[in-house]
């Protein structure tokens, strides 16, 4: 059996992982925040012994407080986790300010990644194929990031928000695998639109690609994660990057290396100091 956790894993592609892997017998640890969702994940499924193996995990993720209160509890009661899957998401098309002091969505789509796969990497190196998935789909421009004002309090777009997240998280591949060179770590981004319910406050263009396009024209959940079960069953060291179950080319830029570097200083700073 694999230890599984699973952020966003209540809903969308991220329940259908959490149903797959807790009826192949796997203990599954899904991070959300609606419990009533994940009892209903659980209650649906036929094998009495998956609420044995199903633990749910209370957590506004676009908050590092609550990111970090997750680490802290898988810690203490994890010794070892076979895969990590990062499959949260609520979309903002305009900047908004959490409680915090971060911007919503870089503290959603990458601070929290970068506190989970820190906080989490003793356990990783603990499994003997460990793997961590993350839902940012890859391909943004080596130079997406500006470090200097990595929350862009000035000229925020959704385009420069979202290259800015996705960038982030390949370069926190470089950091995941420089710490442990037997970690799968992969950046996975569906071949096409997946049926969902879409959590997100975006314009009306946002809103009609998701309540009439993707009924119409995407796939569902259950499809879309095909790859990523093969993926988490059979990961190969090192870093990757997929459409579906396409491998693309990982994105690579002249300083990579010191991006990473200088992401990781930046990302640590900005946890250390909520």
């Amino acid at each position: 059996m694999r230890t599984v956790v699973i952020t966003g894993g209540t809903d969308g592609m991220g329940a259908a992982l959490a149903r797959h892997f807790l009826t192949a017998g796997d203990p599954v640890v899904v991070i959300g925040r609606s419990r009533a969702k994940f009892d209903a994940l659980v209650s649906a499924l036929s094998d009495p012994s998956t609420a044995e193996r199903a633990e749910f995990v209370a957590a506004d993720l676009s908050l590092v407080t609550d990111s970090r209160r997750v680490v802290a509890h898988l810690t203490a009661r994890y010794e070892q986790i076979d895969a990590l899957v990062l499959a949260a998401s609520f979309i903002r098309s305009r900047r908004h300010i959490t409680t915090e002091g971060h911007e919503a969505s870089w503290a959603l789509f990458f601070l929290s990644k970068y506190v989970l796969v820190t906080g989490l990497a003793k356990q990783l190196r603990a499994s003997d194929r460990p793997v961590v998935v993350n839902t940012s789909v890859p391909g943004a421009k080596a130079d997406a990031i500006d470090f200097d004002d990595p929350e862009l309090t000035r000229g925020f777009t959704f385009g420069k928000s979202n290259a800015q997240q996705r960038r982030a998280n390949e370069l926190l591949g470089i950091l995941a695998t420089r710490d442990n060179p037997d970690l799968s770590y992969v950046t996975w981004g569906p071949a096409r639109l997946v049926r969902s319910s879409f959590a997100g406050d975006v314009g009306i263009g946002m809103k009609l690609a998701a309540t009439i396009l993707a009924p119409l024209m995407g796939q569902q959940p259950a499809d879309a994660v095909r790859p990523l079960i093969d993926l988490i069953d059979n990961p190969a060291p090192g870093r990757a990057a997929y459409r579906g179950p396409k491998l693309v080319p990982l994105v690579v830029g002249p300083t990579d290396e010191q991006d990473a570097t200088r992401l990781d200083n930046l990302a640590g700073t900005d946890e250390k100091g909520t």
